[in-house]
């Protein structure tokens, strides 16, 4: 028996990596239904057949809902009797975010509004909100979006009722889609040099199984307003992709520097300097507290913290650095590099 048995779990923007993850994870344990909510009808029909393929036995526990996090009425029809919520609808590529900023407003902060009202009136019990690395010290589109829904869903926390609010606030998912690695793997299979934008830029690391954890531990041990994070490694991108190479047998003397695209960072922070100074340290993980102070604001004047002159944010630059081999080793563990290599497709 576990927390989730017969129980009705809803997961916005379900057909993307994450949802398939959870998917993978849950479908053949005792929960009850797993609610798919997003927009694409193709994404949702090609879940649909390859799990009945794969999984006939429990497929029927999915549940397919279309709609969109930017429309209300949509949303309060699908949380009806919903149990849980993972929120992982986002606008999430850097460069198209940059260019069409309001859209990221749209579904990241508007609609993650929508998707905690929606839970909060149907009586939710827990609501957990995937957020990104790049939403500590934002200087992009996405960031900014991002950082202002977890803003949104601490400040909902305060009044949530009976809902517990936590956001997830994680690094680069290797092999997720529209992330790197799928795209250096088909540029090798066309015999066509690799290409990254800058070698020493350093990245967080992460597997979809490790973003599905996350949002596990947050779930049972996060406290209402708290955002979580994982204590990730990194590596430099330089290095991920003579690993890629190494794996599918690119040729690491011929890859291609195309410079930064718009809006990206040298390297990414998991925790600001004013978090990590009051962050709580539970082990693989760190937990941020809600700032629950009112709006009285003079005492405050009055009261410093001496402690945040001391500690340092927590980045990709000072987190534990993967070498060559060790990167290779964790991109070599993740079952969609398993597929490719054996020739096996992958939906996601």
């Amino acid at each position: 028996m576990s927390v989730f048995e017969n129980k009705v779990l809803l997961i916005t923007g379900g057909t993307g990596s994450f949802g398939n993850a959870v998917l993978n994870r849950f479908l053949r344990t005792d929960i009850g239904e797993i609610r798919i909510f997003s927009r694409d009808e193709k994404k949702q029909d090609d879940m649909r057949h390859d799990f009945q393929a794969r999984m006939p036995e429990v497929s029927n526990k999915i549940k397919f809902y279309i709609g969109d996090v930017r429309n209300k009425s949509t949303l309060r029809y699908a949380m009806q009797g919903v149990d849980y919520v993972f929120h992982a609808a986002a606008l999430k590529q850097v460069p198209s975010c940059e260019f069409f900023p309001m859209e990221a407003v749209k579904t990241n902060v508007i609609g993650t509004d929508n998707v905690l009202d929606a839970a909060i009136a149907a009586g939710v019990k827990c609501v957990i909100c995937l957020s990104t690395d790049k939403a500590a010290y934002p200087i992009n589109a996405m960031g900014i979006t991002k950082a202002i829904e977890e803003k949104i869903a601490v400040a909902k926390s305060r009044l949530s009722g009976d809902t517990k609010i936590c956001c997830t606030r994680y690094g680069n998912v290797m092999c997720s889609r529209g992330s790197v690695i799928p795209l250096w793997i088909d540029q090798i299979r066309k015999g066509n040099p690799i290409t990254l934008t800058e070698p020493k830029m350093t990245r967080f690391i992460m597997s979809l199984e490790e973003a599905v954890d996350l949002v596990l531990f947050a779930f049972e041990n996060g406290k209402n307003g708290d955002i979580l994070v994982q204590k990730a490694p990194a590596c430099t991108i330089q290095t991920q992709a003579e690993a890629v190479c190494e794996l599918f047998g690119g040729k690491k003397e011929e890859i291609k520097v195309i410079g930064i695209r718009h809006g990206e960072k040298m390297y990414e922070t998991l925790l600001t300097k004013e978090e990590a100074a009051k962050a709580i340290d539970m082990g693989n993980f760190y937990a941020v507290p809600a700032d629950n102070r009112d709006l009285n604001y003079d005492k405050f004047f009055k009261e410093g913290d001496i402690k945040r002159a001391t500690i340092e944010e927590f980045n990709s630059d000072n987190t534990k650095r993967l070498n060559l081999e060790e990167t290779k080793v964790k991109i070599a563990s993740l079952e969609y590099i398993q597929n490719e290599l054996n020739g096996i497709p992958n939906l996601v």
